[in-house]
């Protein structure tokens, strides 16, 4: 007997109900139980239908603006390292941009993450506890830790571009200038997880794409950054100072479209589609089409002033369409049921296959 039958007992079986006329039992419809009615209509199931044609998973509410703060994250990361070994190496003039690159570009992300949530205090509602397992919670403790660190080298190239010239007192220009390089370094130091974290937060999620290649996305995030922040150095250096970020990007580059592939060949099926079709198919298009590009150009014309840009901003261009291309592509796998239906049929049959019979998953057809 259930639980809630210890409240009410079942009642016995009735016998035949006789209609006014004195007659025999009601020939139409199915018995029912005296006060028992349907409140809603039957659903018609289908093989992938889902209740009253709405989605089985409901997508995050997020709109470009978080596309865009994972590329400039992205951006941000890479030229941080970047940064760093332009300082290791003596080259003052990469260092100057990508110090100048990085800080610009986590303002700016950090800008589209607000105007995502729609009001300023949320952000610093972020903050309010550091939870591990959150990957939310980890990623705005990072972001907030590498834009204070990352202000302080930009400070210090704005000052000396401006020939020292910024309303600063001599106290503070000298622990500023004594500062730049330890908090450099530890802007470099937090530069990976910068760019890989909003993988793992993308796979966290129970967006079927993303969830399925939670294992992939944060090696195809960091090459793209990698690819991305080349590209702004290219862009912004001279030939002569350019070299490790021709090296960065063409890597880079043939790192992204290697992450690309393996990301897609390791999908359950048929989540691969939403990566062909529709508005995301068209972004990842393009996006590999940038990268190769990019990094050809990087690796022959890098010595080019003129390829050497080019070739940058089809880096950058080519990280912005990726980002974007994903979170098309997460969308789009949430709006058939059969993306979230199939692969978690065959994740369940992988497992009974590997002898894990111990869940409660009972997905069947």
């Amino acid at each position: 007997m259930a639980e809630f039958d210890g409240y009410r007992p079942p009642e016995e079986p009735r016998g035949p109900r006789r209609n006014k006329t004195g007659g025999g039992a009601k020939p139409q419809g199915k018995k029912r139980r005296r006060g028992e009615e349907l409140m809603v209509p039957k659903a018609d199931f289908t093989q992938y239908d889902s209740y009253y044609g709405k989605p089985i998973v409901k997508f995050p509410p997020w709109e470009w603006p978080i596309a865009g703060y994972f590329f400039l994250g992205g951006v941000a990361g890479g030229s941080a390292l970047l940064a760093v070994g332009a300082g290791l190496t003596g080259n003052r003039e990469l260092q100057r941009n990508t110090r100048l690159t990085t800080f610009a570009a986590a303002g700016l992300g950090s800008s589209f993450l607000i105007l995502d949530l729609g009001r300023p205090e949320r952000m610093l509602n972020m903050f309010r506890v550091f939870k591990l397992s959150s990957p939310m919670s980890v990623g705005s403790w990072i972001l907030g830790a590498f834009g204070s660190t990352s202000a302080v080298p930009a400070i210090v190239e704005m000052d000396k571009l401006t020939g020292e010239r910024l309303p600063l007192p001599d106290f503070a220009r000298s622990f500023l200038h004594w500062a730049a390089t330890p908090a450099g370094v530890a802007t470099g130091v937090l530069g990976a997880p910068l760019a890989a974290y909003t993988a793992v937060l993308l796979g966290n999620t129970s967006v079927p794409l993303w969830q399925d290649a939670h294992k992939e996305l944060p090696a195809l995030f960091v090459s793209s950054a990698a690819a991305a922040s080349a590209g702004a150095a290219l862009v912004t250096t001279s030939t002569r100072n350019n070299g490790p970020a021709r090296v960065l990007g063409a890597v880079g580059a043939a790192a992204d479209i290697l992450a690309s592939k393996n990301m897609e060949r390791n999908l359950h099926a048929p989540l691969e589609e939403t990566m062909h079709q529709g508005k995301a198919g068209k972004l990842l298009k393009a996006a590999e089409a940038c990268v190769i590009a990019g990094g050809l150009g990087a690796l022959v014309g890098g010595r080019n002033r003129v390829i050497a840009a080019l070739s940058g901003a089809a880096l950058m261009a080519g990280s912005c369409l990726t980002r974007f291309g994903i979170v098309q592509a997460g969308r789009q796998s949430t709006e058939d049921p059969k993306y979230v239906v199939e692969p978690q049929r065959a994740r369940l049959k992988e497992r009974q296959a590997a002898g894990q019979v111990g869940d409660s998953i009972t997905t069947a057809r």
